[in-house]
């Protein structure tokens, strides 16, 4: 990864309806990787780097909605941020309403007003909104940095299978 000053802090869906036990669409494994946030977003404030929240907020005609159990919905408790990593001001909290980061999002416009050319990827799930948001990433010219224990998969294959692919397919940095 470059220099600092290039780079972001993507934290990616730790919203309440995927960590918290008995959630609409837990992730168990989410609750194993706050701590490593947490350390990685303290970094990120101690060196001025910018943080981004993307973060699913539906409403009921997502189509993602036709696969997967209502989540998230716009307004709702479990759309917003896990208390342990609530951002602070000045922070940009990014909705989004499919499982890519930048899909009709202000993500893209956001990091190149920042002049960001790098994103240090956390959060849930691996193989869906993480995957998805690092593969658009790669299409818009940015690269990407997946900390190993900072990301969390619905099961183990799939989220290795997605480690894989991000790495050999879109270029990422795992580690």
């Amino acid at each position: 990864m470059a220099k600092k000053a290039d780079t972001a802090l993507l934290i990616i869906d730790m919203l309440n309806d995927f960590v918290l036990e008995g959630a609409p669409l837990e992730v168990p494994d989410t609750r194993k990787i706050i701590k490593n946030i947490q350390r990685e977003l303290k970094k990120a404030r101690e060196q001025g780097m910018p943080v981004i929240y993307l973060c699913d907020s539906h409403r009921k005609s997502d189509p993602e909605l036709k696969f997967y159990p209502p989540h998230a919905m716009k307004g709702s408790r479990g759309a917003r941020v896990i208390g342990e990593l609530n951002p602070e001001p000045g922070e940009e909290v990014i909705e989004k309403h499919t499982f890519s980061g930048f899909f009709n999002t202000v993500l893209d416009n956001t990091l190149r007003k920042l002049r960001v050319k790098n994103l240090l990827v956390t959060g849930c799930v691996t193989n869906i909104c993480v995957a998805a948001t690092v593969a658009d990433a790669f299409y818009r010219g940015y690269r990407c940095r997946v900390k190993k224990n900072c990301v969390a998969g619905l099961d183990n294959k799939g989220h290795r299978y997605a480690l894989d692919q991000m790495a050999s397919v879109f270029g990422a940095e795992v580690s």
